[in-house]
């Protein structure tokens, strides 16, 4: 059996943790003008992505991310 392609775009967009949790960054991050300064800081954190977009996740990125 060949072996299975990661999705590039994917890696580039979400982080697996240790224990197997897919996190991912919110996507207003482009402009930052005119916005709350406490919205800005929540922008650097990794938000846990959606139940239904971790079974995606798992067949675009087979071997995890290393």
């Amino acid at each position: 059996m060949p072996k299975m392609k990661t999705h590039k775009g994917a890696k580039r967009r979400f982080k697996i943790t240790a224990s197997g949790k897919f996190l991912q960054q919110k996507g207003v991050r482009g402009n930052k003008i005119n916005r709350p300064s406490r919205s800005q800081r929540e922008w650097g954190k990794d938000q846990p992505t959606s139940r239904g977009n971790r079974d995606h996740l798992r067949v675009a990125l087979p071997y995890g991310l290393k």
